[in-house]
């Protein structure tokens, strides 16, 4: 199971309180949980990442194993740790002013 960390906002949105895990099918990638996420709580569809280019939204960043993989390629492997469920994977909203 992969474990997901998600902003207090999308957190209330999907109604969890905490975090969730995810069973990720195959290869586990970025693009593989969020797939997974999206199946499981599709009131999130379109708020994590485009509905028709699936790219990132802006001021959403990805973190695993205290690296940001929000740069990274959504078919890359993610880290062993989070496979396992030993590390969560975490979805963070930015935040941007002056």
């Amino acid at each position: 199971m992969v474990r997901v960390v998600l902003p207090a906002h999308l957190r209330n949105l999907a109604g969890v309180a905490d975090e969730v895990q995810l069973d990720v099918g195959g290869a586990v990638t970025q693009r593989s949980v969020l797939d997974a996420l999206e199946r499981q709580y599709p009131v999130l569809r379109g708020t994590i990442r485009d509905h028709v280019s699936l790219q990132r939204r802006p001021f959403i960043r990805f973190f695993a194993c205290e690296e940001d993989l929000s740069h990274e390629p959504l078919d890359a492997p993610l880290p062993d740790s989070v496979v396992n469920g030993s590390e969560p994977y975490l979805i963070v909203g930015a935040i941007a002013g002056g």
